[in-house]
């Protein structure tokens, strides 16, 4: 049932999405565009609570429980940058918009938007580590929760992994060939 409901919120998000952004630009219905878009965070309210639910009522924490942490940490995260990512272009696209900015390619300035992606990724994996905790603190000792911890040292290593690349481009800044 939760995977289920993951898979379910994922395409509610996409479907709100796409509809915020068409009432938006292609119906010229701002508002109600931004309602729908506002709706988003009521996706991941709804899982938490069944989430919560299911585990109260006596189901194992099993890696089902951690994913739904997971995917909550990183609608959290990333959720707001894929928003106007998609904005932006739906702009460009349909209403005459400006074309996206693109992310800057070398130096300094790649740096800090790598920064700024990891800090994202961080943001993510913190959610989902609180989330992940907490839920082994709901449990409280009812059950198994290793397949909960397993997510956590997963999210440990994402903030790891993003943690590198960003120093990486700090450290080793791609120069712009000359010429």
């Amino acid at each position: 049932m939760i995977v289920g409901l993951i898979v379910a919120c994922e395409v509610a998000f996409w479907a709100l999405l796409a509809a915020g952004l068409s009432f938006r630009y292609l119906l010229r219905m701002p508002r109600v565009g931004l309602a729908l878009l506002l709706c988003e965070p009521l996706l991941e309210a709804v899982l938490f609570t069944v989430t919560a639910i299911d585990l109260k009522n006596g189901a194992q924490p099993d890696w089902k429980h951690g994913l739904a942490a997971v995917y909550i940490g990183f609608t959290v995260g990333l959720g707001h940058s894929t928003v106007k990512w998609a904005d932006a272009r739906f702009a460009h696209r349909f209403a005459g918009g400006p074309p996206p900015v693109r992310p800057p390619k070398y130096g300094t300035a790649r740096a800090v938007h790598e920064w700024k992606v990891a800090a994202r990724w961080v943001l993510a994996a913190a959610v989902a580590l609180t989330l992940l905790q907490c839920a082994v603190w709901y449990v409280d000792g009812d059950g198994d929760t290793s397949s909960l911890r397993a997510w956590q040292q997963r999210m440990l290593w994402v903030i790891g992994i993003n943690l590198v690349i960003a120093a990486s481009y700090t450290l080793f800044p791609k120069r712009q060939k000359v010429g």
